[in-house]
């Protein structure tokens, strides 16, 4: 424990890593580009720099707090040295904020706006560099970096994949894949993650809104939209909505008035996923081959196993995710309903942009159609929503569509970490009691953590469980499994931190208040349900016992 001294104020501190945290814990919001908690300090931008007593000037970011300093943060050196940084990062910046995708969220636009920066005095004789469309997750627009380097230490050290870094020096520097290669020729799984921390548009969502309003306005094509369960803890963020606030009901309504036919709820497809997935491992548990299962719900995760350890890729659960099991079965009954003449179209609203490079994998077709014709992320809908002219806050919630609109509490937590364990654990144990479903939640499997193992009786057998978010830890449990040093029978992954209340299409900033606010706003969806296992789920046996009845394969596993 020590103090220091900011602004002329006394602050005391504890175990803060840096300055910075001091400053910010004392109510000062000091700006930076390339400082994130959660990543290595780089103190590159120096957009963070303060001043001491005795005149010097250091990025606080990178120096820890000592008992008896005493710092300023607003002086006029300082002034002037920010708006410096900012004219010189501006002077070599695209301009075109009035469409870029961040415009209004940019955090270049939003302190050249604070700090008072008006006019630009240097010439910008950059190269214009062409924008790389490639991938179907993310874009990336060269012209728009501001060598932060938060997707290179993103991409490295969360993901631990490494697609992008820095290349040439001095003012041709760029952020690229090695060898200029576009995303589509690397190991890029499409998490987004570099998107959620770039703060300027640099990095964006690959947009579908126009083909999604193309078929809503289309009277010969019936257009039916899932919902995943951690959009509607996260949309709210930009209607002045409470964060965490499970919004469903609202966003159902707004739905309907852009145009959509039905609104349904991807946790129903969880609820299938659950039912095969437990399925899945009780066979393998019975044979004792080809453990551990792998969980398929993430597509980043899956492809990133493909990609790094395609020796364990059979490992990967049969199961199609919950959006490509709803996407199947929706598409199948279409298909039986004689009445309906027009053509379906489904659209899924996800938390995610690698989603929208699943629904084109081979596998995920059925006897040749595309079962998810569109991926829509959070951040999309929100556009769509506003620019109907809708504010989600005012609207009145209204109901899912039916027969597909009943789920499980179980269907919900898929949206966390260690939710799709847990709501496995659930059917296994096929228990609805409070303190069995205590004790299942008690495991080690709810939280943050990177890395969490449980070990679980199922009968007379103990099954050992590890459940991971992050990909950089997915592969220190993948080489653990590889090298025999640790053995599972069951490993959950979900390749972005806290899982997909922290996907790559969901709205930024997403603070630490945010993401727990989301989590917690998961986790009472719920407890508020009346339905806690995904078997107890009435139209799932209604379902098996009609459209599914000798398809489950077909409808619900991977068609290799």
């Amino acid at each position: 424990m020590g103090y220091m001294t900011i602004n002329n104020r006394r602050y005391q501190f504890t175990d803060e890593k840096n300055v910075l945290s001091v400053i910010r814990k004392a109510g000062i919001d000091l700006p930076t580009f390339c400082y994130h908690s959660e990543l290595s300090t780089y103190g590159a931008c120096r957009m963070c720099v303060v001043e001491d007593d005795r005149g010097k000037v250091f990025a606080s970011c990178s120096e820890k707090p000592r008992d008896g300093m005493v710092i300023y943060t607003n002086t006029p050196r300082l002034q002037h040295h920010r708006k410096m940084i900012l004219e010189l990062l501006l002077a070599s910046h695209c301009k075109d904020c009035t469409t870029c995708r961040k415009n209004g969220v940019c955090t270049l636009q939003k302190l050249a706006n604070q700090l008072g920066i008006h006019t630009i005095r240097f010439e910008n004789n950059k190269e214009q560099l062409p924008l790389d469309m490639s991938s179907d997750c993310v874009v990336r627009d060269p012209n728009k970096c501001i060598l932060c380097g938060d997707c290179v230490r993103t991409c490295s050290e969360i993901q631990g994949i490494g697609v992008l870094d820095f290349a040439f020096r001095g003012s041709k520097m760029q952020v690229t894949p090695a060898f200029n290669k576009n995303l589509s020729q690397t190991d890029c799984v499409g998490c987004g993650q570099c998107r959620v921390v770039c703060p300027t548009g640099a990095i964006t969502i690959q947009q579908n809104v126009t083909q999604v309003w193309n078929v809503l306005a289309d009277k010969n094509t019936r257009v039916v939209a899932e919902i995943a369960p951690a959009v509607r803890v996260a949309i709210g963020d930009k209607f002045n909505i409470p964060k965490g606030e499970n919004t469903i009901g609202k966003l159902v309504t707004a739905l309907r008035m852009i145009g959509f036919d039905e609104v349904y709820d991807t946790n129903f497809g969880a609820d299938l996923t659950v039912m095969e997935e437990s399925k899945e491992l009780l066979e393998r548990l019975e044979s004792g081959e080809n453990l551990p299962l792998f969980t398929s719900c993430c597509p980043g995760w899956v492809k990133y196993c493909e990609n790094r350890y395609p020796d364990l890729a059979g490992h990967i659960s049969t199961c199609r995710s919950p959006q490509q099991m709803f996407g199947a079965v929706l598409k199948e009954d279409a298909r039986m309903n004689k009445e309906e003449k027009r053509k379906t179209v489904v659209v899924s609203i996800m938390p995610c942009t690698a989603k929208k490079a699943e629904i084109k994998r081979p596998e995920h077709f059925t006897d040749g159609e595309q079962d998810v014709d569109y991926v829509l992320t959070t951040t999309e809908i929100t556009r769509m929503i506003k620019e109907e002219g809708l504010d989600l806050n005012l609207l009145e919630p209204e109901a899912m569509d039916m027969p597909f609109g009943i789920a499980s509490g179980a269907g919900a937590i898929f949206g966390v970490t260690g939710g799709v364990t847990e709501a496995v654990l659930r059917r296994l144990v096929n228990s609805n009691r409070a303190d069995i479903l205590q004790e299942i939640s008690f495991t080690g499997i709810r939280g943050a953590k990177g890395i969490k193992e449980a070990t679980v009786k199922l009968g007379e057998r103990e099954v050992k469980i590890a459940v991971v978010n992050g990909l950089a830890n997915a592969g220190i449990i993948m080489d653990q499994i590889r090298s025999g040093e640790a053995y599972y029978d069951f490993v959950e992954v979900m390749a972005c931190k806290r899982g997909c209340i922290a996907g790559g299409g969901q709205p930024v900033p997403i603070g630490p208040r945010t993401k727990k606010a989301r989590m917690e706003g998961i986790y009472k969806v719920d407890r508020t349900a009346q339905i806690k296992l995904s078997n107890e789920n009435p139209i799932i046996a209604t379902l098996y016992n009609g459209l599914l009845k000798g398809k489950e394969h077909k409808l619900l596993h991977n068609q290799k």
